[in-house]
C-alpha cells in the first residue's frame, strides 16, 4: 500500500513537472516584440493630434497680433469702440449693406428720385443733391444710367463720439453714365465706356437707436 502512494505521488509531480514545462515554453520565452516595462505609462501623442504647447502657440501668437494691430491701427480702434457700444455690429455686414446704399443712391440721383434719396441721406446732403437734380432738370438733360459694379469697397475711417458711430467708406465702382441735352447731344459722360471712378462717403448712426439704418452725412468724389 505505501507503494503505490509513493508511485501515485511520483506520477503526479511528473504530470506537473510536464505542465510546468509547458507553461514555460509559452510564457517565459521573450519574442523581440515586447514593449519596455515602463512604456505602457508614457503619454503617446497621435500623429494628427496636436501637440499641446504647439496649439497653445497658435492661439496666443493671433490673439497678441490682433490686440497689435488694434491697437495701432485708427480704424480698427473705432470699429472695435462701435462694437462695444453696439454689438449687432459687424464690419462686413454694415460693408454689405453700405455697397446696397451706394448703388441705391447713385442710381437714385441719376433718374432725379427725390422719394427715394430723402430717407437715406441727411439734410445737408439732401440739399445739394436736390440743387444738382434741379439744375438738370432746369437744362431739360437726362443720365442715362448703368451701375456695373465693384472693384473695391473698404473702410476709412471709424470711430464713436459719445454714442454716435462714423464710418468713412471709400468705394471704387464703376458705371455707364451719359447726360443728354434736351435735342440728345452728349453733353457728359459715355454711353458705351464703363467709368471707374472713387467715391468716399461718411454715414453714421445714434447706437442707441432702434432705427439699424445709417445716413449718408457727407460725400466726396466724381457722382453720375
Amino acid at each position: 500500500m505505501p507503494n503505490s502512494q509513493l508511485l501515485e505521488i511520483a506520477f503526479l509531480a511528473v504530470i506537473a513537472g510536464v505542465i510546468l514545462f509547458r507553461l514555460y515554453t509559452v510564457l517565459g520565452r521573450r519574442t523581440g516584440h515586447e514593449r519596455p516595462p515602463q512604456e505602457d505609462y508614457r503619454f503617446q501623442p497621435t500623429p494628427d493630434a496636436p501637440q499641446p504647447a504647439a496649439d497653445d502657440a497658435a492661439r496666443i501668437v493671433p490673439r497678441r497680433a490682433e490686440i497689435a494691430d488694434t491697437a495701432n491701427d485708427p480704424v480698427s480702434r473705432g470699429i472695435a469702440a462701435i462694437k462695444l457700444a453696439d454689438r449687432s455690429f459687424e464690419s462686413e455686414r454694415f460693408l454689405s449693406g453700405a455697397r446696397q446704399a451706394y448703388e441705391i443712391i447713385v442710381t437714385a440721383f441719376a433718374k432725379g428720385d427725390r422719394a427715394t434719396l430723402k430717407p437715406l441721406l441727411s439734410d445737408e446732403v439732401y440739399h445739394a443733391f436736390d440743387q444738382s437734380i434741379a439744375a438738370r432738370e432746369s437744362a431739360k438733360e437726362t443720365v442715362a444710367f448703368t451701375f456695373v459694379g465693384f472693384k473695391d469697397v473698404k473702410i476709412t475711417e471709424a470711430s464713436l463720439n459719445n454714442r454716435i458711430a462714423d464710418v468713412t467708406v471709400a468705394f471704387g465702382a464703376q458705371f455707364l453714365s451719359a447726360t443728354t441735352s434736351e435735342t440728345g447731344v452728349l453733353v457728359e459722360g459715355d454711353p458705351k465706356t464703363v467709368r471707374e471712378v472713387t467715391d468716399v462717403w461718411s454715414f453714421t448712426r445714434d447706437t442707441r437707436a432702434r432705427d439699424p439704418n445709417w445716413t449718408l452725412v457727407s460725400t466726396s468724389g466724381d457722382m453720375p
